[in-house]
C-alpha cells in the first residue's frame, strides 16, 4: 500500500541524515541491487513485455528505473518505477517523472496499472510514494542543498530520487 502524504513525509525526513547524500549509513548495495532486479523481472512477467531498465546509475540518490512501455499497459504513455537508494522508498510515475501534474496524472493513470506495480512493490518489500509532493523544495537537514546554486534550490524529488 502506497504511503499517504503524511507518512510520505515523515518518513522522507527519517531518511535524510546529514553527510549520506547518495546512500544511507546502511545501505547494502548488492541486497538492493538483487532486489532491484528482482524487480524488473517481475514487471516483465506482469506486463507480459520487455522493461527498459537503467541499471547504471552513477552520482545518484537513486539506484535505477525501470520503464514499462506504453504497449504494455492500458495508459497511453510509459510508467516510471525509480527506485531510491534509501529506505526502500519507490516513486511510480506516468511517462517521465514530472510529466503530468497530479490531476492529469489521476486521470490518465489507469487504477488497474498503478495497482499491477503497487502489488510488485509490496511483494518486495518497497514503499511507494507519491511523486508529486516531492517536487517541493527541498527543506531537510542533509546539507544536501548545499551542492546546488542558490537560484535553483533542489527538491525532495532530487534528494532522493535523482541525480546529485
Amino acid at each position: 500500500m502506497p504511503l499517504d502524504e503524511q507518512q510520505t513525509w515523515a518518513m522522507l525526513r527519517e531518511l535524510d541524515e546529514p553527510g549520506y547524500w547518495e546512500v544511507p549509513h546502511d545501505f547494502d548495495g548488492p541486497a538492493a541491487r538483487a532486489r532491484f532486479e528482482r524487480l524488473a523481472e517481475r514487471l516483465d512477467l506482469r506486463f507480459g513485455c520487455s522493461c527498459e531498465v537503467d541499471r547504471h546509475v552513477q552520482d545518484a540518490s537513486h539506484l535505477g528505473r525501470i520503464v514499462i512501455p506504453a504497449g504494455a499497459t492500458s495508459a497511453e504513455d510509459q510508467v516510471t518505477v525509480t527506485v531510491s537508494n534509501f529506505g526502500g522508498l519507490v516513486a511510480v510515475t506516468l511517462g517521465n517523472p514530472g510529466s503530468y501534474d497530479e490531476d492529469e496524472e489521476q486521470e490518465l493513470f489507469p487504477a488497474r496499472d498503478r495497482r499491477r506495480v503497487e502489488d510488485e512493490l509490496e511483494a518486495l518489500g518497497y514503499l511507494p510514494v507519491p511523486e508529486h509532493p516531492l517536487w517541493t523544495k527541498y527543506t531537510g537537514i542533509s546539507g544536501f542543498d548545499a551542492l546546488y546554486p542558490p537560484d535553483r534550490p533542489p527538491s525532495w524529488w532530487d534528494r532522493f530520487f535523482d541525480y546529485l
